[in-house]
This record gives C-alpha cells, structure tokens and sequence, in this order.
C-alpha cells in the first residue's frame, strides 16, 4: 500500500505554528530574566520614590527602567543626561534611579501644573520638560502623533537633525507604525507607548508571582 504524501500546506502550518511557539516561549523566559533583573532595584525605586513624593508611581518606574535598560547596568534609567548633559557619565545604579527618579517626579509636577496626563510626563521624560508645554498648547493628551511631530519638527532640528534624517529602530510596533524609523537627535517617541506596553508585562509576572 502505497504512502499518502504529505501536503506541502500542512507541512507549512505544522512548522508556522511550531516556530511561534517556540517564539513564545523564548519570548516569555526572556520577559521574565528581564522582570527579575529590574526587579533586583526595586528596593532602591521605593526609596527614591518615597523622597521624591512619587510612591504611587513605583510600578511606572520599574516600567521605565524594563523600558531603559532592562535592569542592566551602571545607567538603569539612563539619567545621566539629565544630570550631567551627556551620556556615559552615571557610574552607580543608585545615584541613576536617584536622578531619575527625581527627574520623573519634576516631570509629573509640571504636567500636574499645566493640566496633561500622565503619558505626556513620561514621554517627557525623553523628549524634556518642554514637551510638557507643547502638549499643553495641543489638547493635553500625549498621542503618538503629537509625540512624531515634536520629534521630527521641533527636537530633532533643535539637535542639528534639520533634514529629518532617520534610523532604523527594529521593534515591533515601530515596523508596524512607520516602517521602524526614528528620527536623529528626536529622542523616541515611542517611548510612552513602549513603557505602557513594558508596564502590562510587568503586571503580568507580578500577578504570576502571586500565584506562585
């Protein structure tokens, strides 16, 4: 009795849904190595919170600093720039999450004062505090749009970038939004979104954990 071959789309499918599962899988060992690292600094967010005034923020921070760095490193929420005007310059985790975690309280008030959301302080976190009143003078919501315009016509040439030159920056929202593009000396501005996603991961094995 002769073998029925195997149909070439069945076979596709067969692979399709393996490779995503085993996607999935990598996917969610890596989350969680990236949650227990950020999580290690926890200790030190709620002390900097509390000084700051922010506690009700912690969880956003942690997001901020899964968002930044993933936990790793000297620079965890890549404060240096706000302390030191450049890059490179933060040599402890503490003193990073102590400036950032200050910059991020400064960040809230002003949006608090001029009547924006949450959102727009975090992005502003990026961008800077003039951000703040940009979205201001706009509506008061932060939205990807906005968060574009201000990148590519407003920080961006501030920087030097006057010719609205992009880089490429491979994630998976970005590709879907615009191709994968940011502009030169803009900032991101998918940060807030990508710290919302970040934040929804965060919850996620904070509620595993509590189940464990």
């Amino acid at each position: 009795m002769r073998r029925k071959k195997k149909k070439p789309l069945k076979t596709a499918l067969f692979l399709f849904l393996l490779l995503t599962i085993c996607g999935a899988v990598v996917f969610f060992y890596r989350t969680k190595q990236q949650y227990q690292q950020v999580m290690a600094l926890e200790s030190e967010v709620v002390k900097q919170a509390e000084k700051n005034g922010i506690s009700e923020y912690r969880e956003l921070i942690l997001s901020m600093i899964l968002t930044e760095s993933k936990g790793l490193g000297n620079d965890p929420m890549q404060s240096s720039e706000s302390a030191y005007g450049e890059a490179g310059r933060t040599s402890d985790p503490s003193e990073s999450i102590a400036q950032g975690v200050s910059y991020l309280a400064e960040s809230i008030a002003l949006a608090q004062d001029q009547g924006v959301d949450l959102w727009t302080a975090v992005q502003a976190y990026n961008f800077g505090l003039d951000y703040i009143y940009f979205v201001e003078s706009r509506g008061g919501v932060n939205d990807l749009t906005l968060a574009e315009e201000y990148s590519r016509d407003y920080l961006a040439p501030q920087l030097g970038n006057h010719d609205q030159e992009q880089y490429r920056y491979w994630r998976l929202f970005p590709v879907f939004h615009n191709g994968g593009y940011l502009y030169y000396n803009g900032g991101n501005f998918f940060y807030a979104p990508s710290v919302k996603w970040n934040q929804q991961k965060m919850q996620f094995f904070h509620y595993l954990e509590n189940l464990w």
